[in-house]
């Protein structure tokens, strides 16, 4: 049971004190773009006083400049770190769903070494061997998912900047690939690039009518 006041730890803690632990969280990033890749993480934090993170919160209600310091200590402090990116054709693909669960699951297997128990934000993820619990906002609530989805933002945003270099018209470095009306009178002047997904309507729609 998770105690109340216990702060972001509670979880990890009360998953500990059971015998559950080392504790895994993982979080997604780009879900509701319409390019780019979607982006995964998974997070084992250690809870020593010389490695615990302050300021751990959801990565949307972060600024920037946060987000990047929290990442650097999150990457210096973690046990451990992993991050998958699935593209845009394979979203288009799976469809963002199963997508979504598909980069969850990828990420979390890739840790090293495993945990014993996993926290995800919002959705269950299923064949991982071990025991987990889907928490509603979980990266609001728990620090480990929170650091993963500060992984996934920093790490997606870094990616849609890169590309931002090679498809200069769409200005991905400004809106990382979100359905924004810059993005949108950019996408409707140039039509869709090679990152950009087509299960989206205003990209499909896009398609149709670029010159």
């Amino acid at each position: 049971m998770v105690r109340a006041g216990k702060g972001i730890y509670g979880y990890e803690r009360a998953i500990a004190r059971a015998g559950l632990g080392p504790v895994a969280g993982a979080d997604e990033a780009g879900r509701g773009a319409c390019a780019g890749p979607l982006v995964a993480a998974a997070v084992v934090l250690a809870d020593t006083p010389a490695r615990r993170i302050e300021g751990l919160a959801d990565s949307k209600v972060l600024t920037a400049r946060a987000r990047e310091r929290l990442y650097d200590e999150i990457m210096a402090k973690a046990v451990s770190v992993s991050w998958v990116r699935i593209e845009a054709p394979e979203c288009d693909e799976l469809g963002m769903h199963v997508a979504d669960i598909q980069a969850l699951r990828r990420s979390l297997l890739r840790l090293e070494p495993s945990p014993a128990y996993v926290l995800t934000d919002g959705f269950p993820v299923d064949g991982l061997g071990m025991p987990g619990l889907a928490v509603w906002k979980g990266d609001r609530v728990a620090a480990c998912v929170a650091a993963a989805s500060i992984i996934a933002k920093v790490t997606r945003d870094r990616i849609m900047v890169e590309f931002a270099e090679h498809y200069p018209d769409y200005a991905f470095e400004v809106h990382k690939g979100y359905c924004t009306p810059l993005h949108q009178a950019r996408l409707d002047e140039h039509g869709p690039c090679a990152i950009h997904r087509y299960r989206f309507d205003n990209v499909a729609r896009a398609r149709v009518d670029a010159p």
